[in-house]
This record gives C-alpha cells, structure tokens and sequence, in this order.
C-alpha cells in the first residue's frame, strides 16, 4: 500500500497528465505502463518459440507485481518514461569535454537533450586549457574550466529533468589540473554551482604526496608542462575546509575506479554520474534499479531473517527487466545507443537497509551489520552475474565482450550488473529508507520539494516496534517526533542503538558499510556520511583520507547545517504528534 507521500511523489512528478495538466493515469497503470513497454524486449530474442506470447504474459505479469509491491523499482526516468512517446529510460550519463569551443557547446547541447528527457549528466572538465591560457588562434586568454562549469549549470537552471525535476551533474576536475585550487572553492558562494556535484580526481599519487607531505605539481592538460607547484597538504586542507563549510568537493579516486574498468581497452574511466555510484566512458549510460530488502524477511524459529530465496528470484527478474530497459531505451544520441549496447551496462542495487537492520534486531554501528551487508553483497553480485550469464546464453554477450576482462573464458550479458544508488525519490515510492544508509532521522521534513512543498516523514517501522514492546508511551513519541532522534528519551540503551540515527553513528561505521557493500559491488557504492554540525575538519580530513585506504571509488560528507538551507531537516510539527 502506498504511503501519502508516495502518492504525493507519484501525482506531482511521475503519473501521465493530458493536456490541460489533468491526471489521467493512477500508481497501478503506472506500474502496468513500465511493465508493457519493458516486455517488449522479450520478442526481440527467441523468437521462435511457440510458447513466448505466454512467457511474455507472464513476465509483464511479474514486472508489475515487483513494481507494485515494492520490491523492486526502476530509477526515475524508467518509471516517468517507459510506454510515452519520450521512452528515454536512464538516469546516469557521460559526456565528453573536449578543450575547443565547438567540442563545448557540442557537449553543452547533448547535457540540455538528456535533461529535458529526465537524464543527469556527469563531465570531466580536465581537458579544458586553464584560466589566462593564451589562445594562439585568437591572441586572447582562456576562461578556464571554472567559467565552462558555471555555463553547463546556467543551462542547467532553465531544463528541468524531464520537465518534472531538476537537472543534475557532477563535474569532476583532476587534482594536477592548474585551476584546481579555483575548483575546489567554486561552491563557496551561498546558491554557486546549485546543479552541480563537485569531486576532486584524486590519484595515488597526489594521497601519497599528502601522507608524505611532498609538493605537488599542477600540469597543463595539453602541453604536459609544469605550471605551478604546491604543497600537497596545502591543496588537500582547501579540500577538507571548502568540504567541512559547503558538503563540496567530494572526492573521485580515478585509480580505483580504472582497476575496476570491465573493458579497459575501450578507454580509461575518469568521470562518474551525478551520485557517483556509475563510473562510465564517455557517451555511456547506465539504467538502475534497486531492490527494497524490507520486504524480503521471513520467520525462522520464531525469529525474523533474510528471505534469500525470495531474494535470489527478485534479483534474477530485476537483471532481465533491466537489460530489457538496454533494449528498449532512446538513448537520445546515436553515439551513446552505440557506446551502451555495446557494453550493456546495469546497475542492480538496494534500499531499505537500515529498516532490514531494525527488523533484524541489528544495530547500524555493529560488526554484525557490516559483517552481514558483505554477505547479503556477495549474494547479489554473484546471483546478478549468474543471471547474466544466463541471458548470454539466451541472447548472447555484449558486443565488446572481446575487448573485456572476462573475455575469452565468461560469456556475460551485461559489463556491469550492480551499483548501489541514493534512491531518493524511489525510496519514498517504496515506502523504505534510502540506499544502505543508516536512517537520517525518525521523523523529519523534506522542505521546499515538489514545487516548493513540504514533506513530513515518521519512521513507521520504528513506531510499531516500540509500541509492539510496550516502549511507546507518550513523551518518548513527542521528544522522537519533535528532536527526529531517540537520544534524548528515557529508552533503554540497546534500543537507543539499535535505532541510531545516522548524525550520531561514528564516521567509521558509515565508512564500513560502504567499504562492505563496495567489495561486491560491480560500479560503486554512492553514500554520503552524514555529520552533526560540529564535526571538526580534521574528522573529515580522517574521513577522506581513510576512504582512499579502504578502496572505496569515492566519498563524500555533509556536515549539518552548512548550507544556507537545507532539502533534509530532522524533526518534525508537533502538531503530527497525535496521529
């Protein structure tokens, strides 16, 4: 059943209107609409067999219940587009920066298309000559990769994804580029770069240079040329303050990112989507999914537990529905068609961790949690590649599976199977908590979304087990709902920790789960370490630094209240108190 925020999301954002911006469709032929135009795939293979019109029957059948169960859910554009006349059905692409005028308005024109058709975009800005480089041709100076980001998110600001949504980006620029000190603080204005996520290109060898406290040497892009040399510890602190004061820049490790490239003769990997959780080549996209593990426990000997057979046939159905998506996407631009049905990249992921933990009777901060979310990783990696190879056989590999690692000897569908998404938005259609964060807060205000509204959210599933225990009385619900945490009630302790929120769980715990989920996982995990607002920057220093040691792909933080406002606002009216 669907919560009235959901329907709320669904009426302002994803349900089909007519003309006069009446709605003309409800959630259930929503998810019947997706579920039609995404079978259609299955008469592309196999088309032989006299049994596929009720095969697909049932396949579309099964879509739609995952959907409408919320079990599974298909990233946004999938659900706003799928069966209209739009069909643009990826939420993450690359583009190109090329260092000429023509190769940037070119690629400015593809960003604007792929945001009108309810895409984000992520860009490598690292090409681009730096700020008063001399221009032969025209006996100028360059503007430098800076002025070229305000201008994408210029354009940006006027297309909202889709018509429905925001556009977004991430702008990446390599930490040896010459304007990277001008890059880092380019978010420092209150309202800068507002479509843009912002990550350092971090490599080993500028961390090693800051553990050894070595200079630092900023290179021009095309002429390979030392253009200035710092200290190393000098750039990494105007990293962690600009951090510790705005939430930006994050930090991509490019080296860690191209260790894991599937098709590394291809070309190398230097840019991500807008979260971060897509590591693609230029003119790639990727088409995500996630899956609400709330919903997959069952009773054993009286306690509850995963439900991993349930679970292996969601995982097998989402990889099916997603390469269908490859199939019957418009991906806007013939190079990008090429690029992603040649590699025919996925990425399953998950939601509702936190609330599985909760169910589970295990604490976030625990090593039972993070020994327990590697392995319920392992599983769907390796039940996501089974299901793969499995489509390979039916349909036969990607087309650049030569040019991959797992060419000669592992015939595999798709490059890439898992990412673990924010979910934002699909969480809340869900009815879960986001991604594999810990829950942000037990009651808490999502302000100025949806054309300005306010979205208040009570952890249900909280509530019901402290009132199923006897824990619920009055004061412990109004201090819960007014403060969005437990801290401050007179629970007992273990409860306390078992329904932490993620201000007051220790960086290290959020590091640990990502690092957990990240070892089997094909793309990357996106998570964002939510700090109290007193958090020093010499914790964040520890939190980027230690990212890089655990392997993880990229990282970022955001300190509580260090913006101006702020979407995610813990607590709530006390006037929902009595409901």
């Amino acid at each position: 059943m669907l919560s009235p925020n959901a329907i709320t999301v669904l009426e302002s954002r994803y349900l089909l209107r007519d003309k006069d911006g009446n709605l003309i469709e409800t959630p259930q032929q929503l998810f019947r609409r997706v579920a039609n135009a995404i079978v259609q795939a299955e008469y592309k293979f196999g088309e032989k067999d006299p049994g596929k019109k009720e095969l697909v029957r049932g396949l579309e059948t099964k879509f739609y219940e995952a959907m409408a169960s919320g079990q599974f859910m298909p990233n946004s554009p999938t659900l706003m587009n799928a069966g209209t006349h739009r069909q643009q059905l990826s939420a993450c692409f690359v583009l190109p920066v090329e260092d000429s005028l023509e190769g940037i308005y070119n690629t400015l024109k593809h960003a604007a298309l792929i945001h009108q058709s309810g895409g984000g975009t992520g860009f490598n800005f690292s090409k681009i000559r730096p700020h008063d480089d001399f221009l032969q041709d025209s006996g100028g100076t360059a503007s430098g990769p800076v002025s070229f980001i305000e201008l994408f998110d210029a354009s940006t600001e006027r297309i909202k994804q889709g018509g429905r949504r925001r556009g977004a980006n991430m702008g990446i620029l390599n930490c040896d580029h010459p304007d990277i000190e001008s890059f880092i603080t380019s978010k420092r204005m209150p309202g800068a770069l507002r479509n843009f996520n912002i990550s350092v290109g971090a490599t080993n060898a500028f961390l090693d240079a800051v553990e050894k406290n070595k200079s630092w040497q900023l290179i021009h892009p095309n002429y390979k040329t030392v253009v200035k040399e710092i200290p190393a510890k000098k750039l990494w602190e105007l990293i962690i303050d600009n951090a510790w004061s705005t939430g930006d820049p994050g930090m991509i490790f490019l080296d860690v990112l191209e260790a894991a490239n599937p098709t590394p003769k291809l070309g190398r990997i230097d840019t991500t989507n807008p979260c971060g959780e897509v590591p693609l080549l230029a003119y790639e996209a990727c088409n995500l999914g996630s899956i609400n593990l709330s919903l997959f426990t069952k009773e054993v000997n009286g306690k509850p537990a995963i439900d991993f057979d349930a679970l292996k046939k969601t995982i097998s159905l989402a990889v099916r529905f997603l390469d269908n998506v490859v199939e019957e996407n418009n991906y806007i631009l013939p190079e990008i068609t090429r690029v992603v049905k040649g590699n025919r990249k996925i990425g399953l992921g998950l939601m509702g961790w936190a609330e599985l933990l909760i169910m589970l009777g295990i604490p976030y901060a625990s090593n039972e949690a993070t020994a327990l979310g590697e392995r319920l990783m392992k599983f769907v990696s390796e039940t996501a590649l089974e299901a793969s190879r499995q489509l390979a056989v039916e349909r036969r590999s990607f087309s650049s599976w030569n040019d991959s690692i797992y060419a000669p000897h592992d015939p595999v569908r798709n490059a890439t199977r898992t990412a673990i998404a924010p979910t934002g938005t699909i969480a809340v259609i869900a009815g879960t908590s986001p991604s594999i964060e810990p829950l942000y807060a037990l009651a808490f205000e999502r302000r100025n979304v949806l054309r300005g509204q306010t979205l208040t959210e009570v952890n249900e599933i909280v509530f019901k087990r402290l009132q199923d225990r006897g824990l619920l009385n009055e004061k412990v619900k109004s201090t819960i709902i007014a403060e969005g945490h437990a801290e401050n009630t007179d629970l007992p302790d273990e409860w306390k920790e078992l329904i932490r929120t993620a201000p007051f769980i220790a960086p290290e715990w959020h590091l640990r789960h990502q690092a957990a989920f990240q070892k089997h996982t094909d793309n990357a995990v996106s998570k964002t370490i939510n700090l109290p607002e007193s958090s020093t920057r010499e914790a964040i220093s520890e939190i980027y630094m230690k990212a890089w040691k655990l392997g993880l792909k990229g990282i970022t933080v955001y300190r509580d209240k260090c913006k101006p406002e702020q979407v995610m606002n813990a607590g709530a009216a006390c006037e929902i108190c009595a409901t």
